[in-house]
């Protein structure tokens, strides 16, 4: 490591200090990485070790520690030490909060600038609140849009603010939305599982909203996880001899969890039993738990930046909606969570016909044969993309793939104003790497194909009813409800 020299100013002598550090850092890691690849274990075993190896290698960067930063220490040295007073008072707050802070908390406020969409809750139950949105457009669409967002995390992310918003984007291109609200789970509901978000979340929900728009059938849209409990749902009422769904939207959502990354590599038999001996019956996961996962996978940016700025530097972060969201923790009850694990990650049953019994009757997913169109994002490293296009291949009915660029959330989030970004498009071929070779890119958003694609599967427009809710299902409260402003005990 090359020494600074004695001539340079105290400054100048820190950041070549630092830099010598810093490569110290990087040709240790390198011959750790060696080291590893040499070793003698199996593809997966490797997997294990150099992710391990990569968060001890992150928290070792000399940029995260006061003493071999030299911003930061030329921030204490510049305000006399209030930098690092105003580090510790960050620093405390965050350990009575038990998370990190990434966005400055106060600024928003679910209801009043985030998720202000309106609308009405027209139905709850012990799982979930079902939000009916107010029409923008004189007319709409017979056939209304069922949402439904995932169950780890709170539905805002669709409708942050006016301008980023798919749901107001849904409801401008004259859809009759309704959207799934997941209760934040407490000790009460924690013997709930798998078949009641099934059959009391989304089966209930659709049947709803077709009640109260009088439609035969009813658009859905699945997102994430809630993407799976829909292709669940929508089996099981497959099973039935029910067909609920004109078309199936799937965003960033696995129904075949072959190759699910790193987030795979975290699961194994004594990990899933061991949820299940504790939290299987009842119990509940904690949302900060899972938080805490999906911030190691992205390490240097969900977790170090802001342990740097706000502990060695004295800088509160900024307001920012998003990560606002990703503070906002969700519980899970912990019968659901373990027949998740199980039947998804850990043995990957779903798409297998028959493979698992929901809510009585067994599950073919090739039985659902309503039109889809399945979203996916290329970086995304919650669910590979390559996963998501494997999902094509067990739908029964015509299946469109569109796949867009940058990750799990921005990926989706994506409104056409901002002109960001590509997506590719094509027709389906036998693989992933195949549809790609012969996709087309096409600058911008991927939501106007989307929304082109559904209006063809929405029914003829209809007069929009600016009465929410029915005689048998009327308005308990305005949007977005209680349940969404529950935070995680």
């Amino acid at each position: 490591m090359t020494q600074p020299s004695p001539d340079l100013d105290a400054t100048s002598w820190l950041q070549a200090w630092q830099q010598g550090l810093s490569q110290g850092h990087t040709q240790f890691g390198a011959l750790m990485r060696n080291a590893l690849e040499a070793a003698p274990f199996d593809a997966r075993g490797k997997a294990q070790m150099d992710f391990a190896l990569r968060q001890v290698l992150d928290a070792m960067n000399p940029a995260n520690s006061l003493a071999t930063n030299p911003e930061a220490m030329q921030a204490a040295l510049d305000s006399g030490g209030a930098s690092l007073l105003e580090g510790a008072r960050l620093f405390l707050a965050d350990v009575a909060k038990g998370r990190i802070s990434m966005s400055d908390d106060e600024a928003f406020e679910v209801g009043r600038n985030v998720a202000t969409s309106p609308g009405s809750v027209v139905f709850e139950n012990e799982l979930m609140q079902l939000v009916q949105y107010t029409p923008s457009t004189a007319k709409v669409h017979k056939r209304p849009l069922v949402i439904v967002p995932p169950c780890i995390n709170k539905f805002y992310i669709l409708d942050l603010q006016p301008g980023n918003s798919l749901v107001a984007y849904a409801v401008e291109q004259g859809h009759t939305v309704f959207l799934v609200s997941w209760r934040n789970v407490s000790a009460e509901q924690g013997h709930l599982d798998w078949d009641d978000y099934v059959e009391q979340g989304v089966l209930r929900a659709l049947d709803v909203a077709r009640s109260i728009a009088r439609a035969d059938k009813v658009n859905t849209l699945g997102f994430c996880i809630g993407g799976t409990l829909l292709g669940s749902a929508l089996a099981v009422a497959a099973a039935r001899g029910e067909t609920p769904a004109a078309s199936v939207t799937l965003l960033t959502a696995m129904l075949d969890f072959s190759d699910t990354g790193e987030l795979g590599l975290m699961v194994d038999e004594a990990m899933v039993a061991a949820r299940e001996a504790t939290i299987g019956r009842r119990g509940l996961l904690k949302g900060r738990e899972l938080a805490t996962v999906f911030a190691a996978l992205r390490a240097n940016d969900l977790i170090w930046p802001y342990v740097v700025n706000g502990y060695l530097k004295g800088r509160a972060p900024p307001a920012f909606d998003l990560l606002y969201w990703n503070g906002d923790d969700t519980n899970l009850p912990g019968p659901m969570y373990c027949w998740y694990l199980r039947n998804t990650y850990l043995e990957n049953r779903l798409r297998v016909p028959g493979g698992t019994v929901q809510c009585g009757v067994p599950v073919d997913l090739s039985r659902i044969d309503a039109p889809a169109f399945v979203y996916a994002s290329r970086d995304d490293h919650i669910v590979p993309w390559k996963t998501a296009y494997a999902g094509t291949r067990l739908l029964g009915g015509d299946t469109r793939f569109v796949l867009g660029a940058s990750g799990h959330i921005a990926g989706v989030i994506n409104p056409p104003a901002k002109k960001k970004r590509n997506h590719w498009v094509g027709d389906l071929a036998s693989d992933a790497g195949a549809w790609l070779d012969g996709a087309q890119s096409i600058d911008g958003s991927w939501w106007p194909a989307w929304s082109d694609w559904l209006a063809t599967h929405a029914g003829a427009k209809v007069a929009a009813r600016r009465a929410l809710g029915s005689a048998d299902f009327p308005v308990i409260e305005p949007a977005p409800g209680r349940y969404v402003k529950a935070k995680a005990a």
